[in-house]
């Protein structure tokens, strides 16, 4: 591919800390945008899929006074759950970078939610397990989190298998956002 303008430094370093940074950025460029005149900073939705939906949770835990409303589809909500040729390509072994994995998985900040959560997963995911979404659910009962799940059965990673299930999926999405973020 093309050489990063910014050097080998630059593009490694995320490495170790999947999540941490990314999350850190997308907060700061939010701040900076609820100031444009035409952002309603009074409502402000974000969605995400597979590593988004995974931004998306890391969003509204790590940064709740700045999101209201949020939905996620097929998060990885623990990094220690995903697949290692991935994981440890970018994070590292478990091992050596446990730190890393606990503070970029979006589980480990789940106590601070504070707005609607939508959270979405096919039960037939080979790619992103639905375990993960069962551990963060646990999380979130723990700490009496009130939050929305949609499971979609035998569906994986894209959930578009079977008639009606891509209409459903988009149009369940957009009605949240329709009602949770309304004037």
């Amino acid at each position: 591919g093309t050489p990063a303008p910014r050097g080998r430094d630059w593009r490694k370093i995320v490495y170790g800390e999947i999540g941490v940074l990314a999350s850190q950025d997308q907060a700061a460029a939010a701040r900076i945008m609820r100031d444009w005149p035409f952002i309603d900073a009074s409502r402000i939705g974000i969605w995400g899929w597979s590593g988004g939906g995974s931004m998306t949770l890391n969003m509204m835990f790590r940064y709740p006074e700045q999101y209201d409303v949020g939905v996620s589809r097929a998060p990885v909500p623990d990094q220690r759950l995903y697949d290692a040729i991935y994981q440890e390509r970018y994070s590292g072994l478990l091992d050596e970078y446990a730190d890393g994995y606990e503070q970029g998985s979006p589980i480990t900040h789940a106590k601070n939610l504070e707005g609607k959560l939508l959270l979405i997963h096919g039960t037939g995911d080979d790619n992103v397990h639905y375990q993960g979404s069962e551990r963060l659910i646990d999380e979130l009962v723990r700490h009496n989190k009130k939050f929305d799940f949609l499971a979609y059965p035998n569906r994986a990673h894209g959930i578009r298998e079977r008639e009606g299930t891509l209409l459903h999926l988009h149009s369940t999405m957009s009605d949240y956002f329709d009602e949770h973020l309304a004037e």
